[in-house]
């Protein structure tokens, strides 16, 4: 992948999973579809989803960095 591919993943998928996370976005709408009883595992699957977007995030900025040193 390309170091613009790269952040561009990392930064959306940060972005969508802080929104999922610090808002209420998946608990309404899991509410609407009737699936509110995986509310309670969102946790578990959200925050290690943000720290890894996170990384991919300094990963790509780190990469780019190298990229233009050279």
């Amino acid at each position: 992948m390309t170091e613009a591919t790269l952040l561009k993943v990392g930064i959306v998928g940060t972005v969508i999973a802080a929104l999922c996370c610090f808002t209420p976005i998946l608990v309404i709408l899991l509410g609407i579809v009737g699936l509110s009883a995986l509310v309670g595992w969102l946790d578990f699957v959200l925050f290690p989803a943000l720290a890894f977007f996170i990384g991919l995030t300094i990963y790509a900025l780190w990469r780019r960095q190298q990229h233009a040193k050279v």
